[in-house]
């Protein structure tokens, strides 16, 4: 291992560049992780996977700006592949999340039941939620990001945005 700054170690044949890149935009990858993901802890798993890869392709990506657009579509790739596996077949999901430590994520801004809502939506369908209204990107964006075409966007954010209008509805009628 070589020390290439006091904050910044490198690992021997690591591109600076990609370190550099990760070092800086690994809060705000790690956000748009959880937000697809629902979870911390998955959320960090499937943001390493996904860097792992995005490594192994770091020096044929064409534009260095679009790395973040890149590295939104393989977490969500990811993600949904990952569900794809028999043995998450066997997982039970608990009620009751842990205390968070470290970034803040979507529920920081007191949106708690919404995003409660917003994780019951199919993967797909959540991540089009996600990119459009909490990282606020354009229908061309939020297309390019999940390498479908912008009608795919449109459609899922309504099938989306009408399940989370029923869902709404009925836990203000239960509560």
């Amino acid at each position: 291992m070589t020390t290439t700054a006091p904050d910044l170690r490198v690992v021997a044949g690591t591109d600076l560049d990609f370190a550099t890149y990760v070092a800086a935009r690994r809060p705000v990858l790690l956000r748009w992780a959880w937000s697809v993901t629902g979870d911390p802890h998955t959320a960090e798993d499937v943001l390493q996977t996904s860097l792992v890869r995005v490594l192994a392709r770091w020096d044929s990506l064409r534009d260095k700006g679009a790395a973040d657009a890149y590295l939104r579509r393989t977490i969500v790739r990811q993600h949904v592949s990952w569900h794809r596996q028999p043995w998450r077949h066997g997982e039970v999901s608990t009620a009751h999340v842990p205390d968070r430590a470290g970034a803040p994520g979507p529920e920081a801004a007191g949106t708690g039941e919404l995003w409660a809502l917003v994780r019951e939506l199919p993967a797909q369908q959540r991540a089009t939620v996600v990119l459009r209204y909490y990282e606020q990107l354009s229908i061309a964006e939020t297309a390019a990001v999940l390498g479908c075409s912008s009608g795919t966007v449109k459609s899922n954010t309504h099938r989306a945005l009408a399940a989370l209008r029923r869902r709404a509805d009925c836990a203000m009628l239960a509560g």
